[in-house]
């Protein structure tokens, strides 16, 4: 059987569960000879596991599945590239010690040996043709993000693809290397390609996509032209209600200096400046948004001053109160228990949430135990109090999980993002520092975390937020630091200074300081 080959997919009525899970059930999509079709839906719609069951790590436990008019098997990933579908992952697939061009022709069938002159030039062919910049000689160790993923990219159009997948393409580029990467879209488009893209950014959705396809809690909703919709309408094709996509930042008179980081250095595993004399101030009753590409610098940041990262120089000074007694202390070098013991009010939500931050395997009871258990005078510990204080996370947060007892590792990553956000919050901390808290979560999640950081900030608290989302932190946040390469490119007033130049500094470009900020990283005259 087959259907018109003016649609490079359809996916007829297909479904996939997971035990007594529906991951899809009875979805359609169609994807036309052309185009680039957006993918929407909030955290577990199913957008993922519809995508892998094209791309063959998945088999669909009924349906069909048609590719250029034809009714197709698709059993593993050779069989998908067998059809011309490559997918690009959001986390990337390649080999770090071999050049982009070996990355690039590695696993395809052919001779013992390869002619690298020969590839190095096909590659070449490609990039020029749809707009790529990419050096094919390249170590991928040295490479950026941007240039990790155009290798990515480079690679299922060698293979002869010309069905790509690509899965949050834009997480961690700037808006520069973002509008680059839509205008090679663009050309490939022109070129008669047919892409997918998943992603929870609807400016970028309607800036890029001619159709976007919606998924709700496994279920097909619909297709609307990009051309004839706006955010609003989105939004609530994808959770079902309508929803305010305003982020608020109130207004709420700074505070004590609560915390203030002195020409921080610290080298990474290789031997290389992770952190290159990083220095600036955090107050209460703000919020400082850290924005950067990713490798930055802002993970070993915020674990060093958190006490889970060495320094080799610099100084972190912490200022606040225990028990009404005012608390000066140089942290740097103190062990996470040590902070606790010498009164510091201090909380960190990592990046890491079953790794760093809460045990997986432990339910939530055991999870809040985690911060106070070594606090207990005798042999036994108390239960009764973070089973209460659990309790009214799921009620305060409305965290979705069937009783306290639930291991968290059960739980979706929204609900697991909440319960350990709760849990530090509930300690009550004067210094609360978040390392990108929304990654990968659904809107609803997302807003309901920065509700919890603006209620923070209005208690007196310096939050300190590292971000991937220029557009959130720009609304967000009331001043931003700006990192690259482990240095501090400036700390600007985001009222005062536009997306792209912020993108200018992430990436270090000469002379593109905007007036609203200091250069040299010292937190001088910038705040509102």
């Amino acid at each position: 059987m087959s259907v018109g080959a003016e649609y490079a997919v359809k996916m007829h009525h297909v479904t996939k569960t997971f035990g007594k899970v529906a991951a899809n059930r009875d979805v359609n999509l169609e994807l036309r000879t052309g185009e680039i079709l957006a993918l929407l839906g909030e955290n577990g719609s199913g957008k993922t596991t519809l995508m892998n069951m094209l791309s063959g790590i998945y088999f669909p436990d009924c349906g069909e599945i048609y590719v250029k008019g034809e009714e197709v098997t698709i059993r593993s990933p050779k069989d998908s590239f067998a059809l011309g579908i490559g997918m690009i992952h959001q986390h990337f697939k390649l080999v770090d010690v071999l050049t982009a061009a070996e990355n690039i022709v590695l696993g395809l069938d052919g001779k013992v040996t390869v002619n690298r002159r020969e590839i190095s030039k096909k590659v070449g062919e490609l990039a020029q043709k749809y707009g790529f910049d990419i050096d094919p000689s390249k170590k991928v160790y040295n490479m950026s993000v941007s240039e990790k993923q155009t290798v990515e990219i480079l690679k299922v159009l060698y293979k002869g693809a010309d069905i790509l997948i690509l899965d949050e393409p834009t997480a961690v580029l700037t808006p520069q290397e973002t509008e680059r990467l839509f205008t090679v879209l663009r050309n490939m488009k022109k070129d008669g390609k047919s892409i997918i893209i998943i992603t929870h950014k609807l400016n970028e959705v309607l800036a890029i996509s001619d159709r976007v396809a919606i998924l709700r809690k496994g279920e097909y909703i619909g297709a609307v032209n990009t051309a004839e919709t706006d955010q609003a309408q989105l939004t609530e094709m994808m959770v079902g209600r309508p929803i305010s996509l305003e982020i608020d930042r109130p207004q709420v008179e700074r505070g004590e200096k609560r915390l203030h980081v002195i020409d921080l250095i610290c080298l990474s595993g290789d031997g290389v400046k992770a952190l290159d004399n990083v220095s600036f101030e955090a107050y209460g009753g703000e919020i400082l948004g850290i924005a950067g590409i990713a490798g930055s610098g802002q993970r070993e940041l915020c674990e060093t001053i958190a006490g889970l990262y060495p320094s080799i120089g610099g100084s972190v000074l912490y200022s606040g109160e225990h028990d009404g007694i005012p608390v000066q202390e140089r942290i740097l070098g103190m062990k996470p228990d040590e902070i606790v013991r010498k009164g510091i009010s201090m909380a960190f939500v990592p990046e890491d949430r079953l790794g760093m931050g809460l045990v997986a395997g432990m339910d939530m009871t055991d999870n809040v135990m985690l911060r106070s258990y070594k606090s207990n005078k005798g042999i036994f510990v108390d239960r009764k109090a973070p089973k209460e204080l659990a309790e009214k996370l799921i009620k305060e947060l409305e965290i979705v999980t069937p009783g306290a007892d639930t291991p968290v590792g059960r739980l979706s990553g929204g609900n697991v993002q909440k319960v350990l956000l709760g849990r530090e919050i509930a300690c009550q901390p004067s210094v609360l520092i978040v390392a990108y808290p929304v990654r990968g979560l659904d809107i609803n999640s997302s807003y309901r975390i920065y509700d919890l950081l603006n209620e923070q900030k209005k208690k007196g608290v310096a939050v300190i937020f590292i971000g991937e989302d220029l557009d959130v932190l720009m609304q967000l946040s009331d001043r931003i630091m700006v990192m690259c390469g482990g240095k501090v490119s400036g700390i600007v007033d985001p009222r005062k200074v536009t997306k792209e130049e912020i993108g200018l500094m992430m990436i270090h470009a000469e002379g593109t300081q905007p007036s609203g900020g200091d250069a040299g990283g010292k937190d001088k005259e910038v705040t509102a």
